[in-house]
């Protein structure tokens, strides 16, 4: 698939089959993702592959009630991992590394879809309860949760806002 088609067809999907996903799809999903850019080439991001049930249960009650995180064949948790950016002090730890860790989502939402697969980029969660269930250590934040599974909806088109209201050139 073209790169300009994927990002054109990628879209948040929150109805899964129960399909199982092979396990070599979901280690190249998570290799497109650590190619992302990051800051001085450190990768500050972890990823947890969470397939047991009881475990995505417990992670879509953290997540408010998400249900659809449960009806996923797997859940991928991208963590921002402070220690790998430590070398840039406070702004490293506040700001590269959860950069680092979003870049890292949005290509893996886009290998997602090359593999025919679909996702949603889930960041409304209780960090506190996340990181309980995924036995995380102090210097890692849980930054997004990515439930993966084959559609089990139709994936419409959504709004976009016109971009002569998006683009400011040389000033606001």
């Amino acid at each position: 698939m073209e790169l300009t088609e994927a990002i054109k067809k990628r879209r948040s999907i929150r109805r899964f089959k129960s399909d199982p996903i092979d396990d070599k799809i979901i280690t190249k999903i998570i290799e497109m993702g650590n190619l992302a850019p990051s800051a001085g080439n450190l990768q500050p991001r972890d990823f947890v592959v969470v397939t047991n049930k009881d475990q995505k249960f417990a992670l879509a009650q953290a997540a408010l009630n998400q249900t659809f995180i449960y009806d996923a064949p797997v859940v991928i948790a991208v963590c921002a991992n402070y220690n790998r950016t430590a070398s840039y002090g406070s702004r490293g730890r506040e700001l590269y590394c959860i950069q680092d860790s979003a870049a890292a989502v949005e290509n893996m939402l886009l290998a997602i879809v090359d593999f025919g697969l679909a996702s949603c980029w889930v960041g409304a969660f209780n960090e506190k309860k996340v990181s309980q269930i995924l036995s995380l250590p102090p210097h890692i934040r849980p930054v997004a949760l990515l439930p993966i599974g084959h559609p089990n909806e139709e994936i419409k088109s959504t709004y976009r806002i016109n971009l002569d209201e998006l683009i400011h050139y040389n000033r606001w």
